[in-house]
């Protein structure tokens, strides 16, 4: 069955006057707000000054860097035409 997105929608739920509603949602935020209650459960996690040994290796001979991503790739990877910019790559070629 197809589905008019546009109809207004009527439901029983709609028939809850905006008075309600405030007075809902008036008494719900103001127990949610309790600063006392969840001060204790959150804490700061420790942060370590631990270097990270990464190496960079820099471009090899048969790799090209492609004009689009910005990726270096292996030679196989480059496409038949360049870009505006110089080579390409398969995957931004398409």
């Amino acid at each position: 069955m197809a589905t008019d997105y546009d109809a207004p929608r009527k439901n029983d739920d709609d028939t809850e006057s905006l008075e309600a509603i405030k007075e809902s949602e008036g008494t719900s935020a103001a127990s949610d707000v309790d600063a006392d209650d969840h001060s204790d459960s959150f804490s700061i996690p420790e942060v370590t000054n631990e270097e990270q040994d990464v190496v960079v290796v820099p471009k090899q001979e048969d790799e090209f860097t492609c004009s689009e991503c910005f990726i270096v790739k292996h030679h196989s990877q480059k496409a038949k035409k360049n870009g505006e910019y110089g080579p390409v790559c398969v995957d931004c070629a398409h």
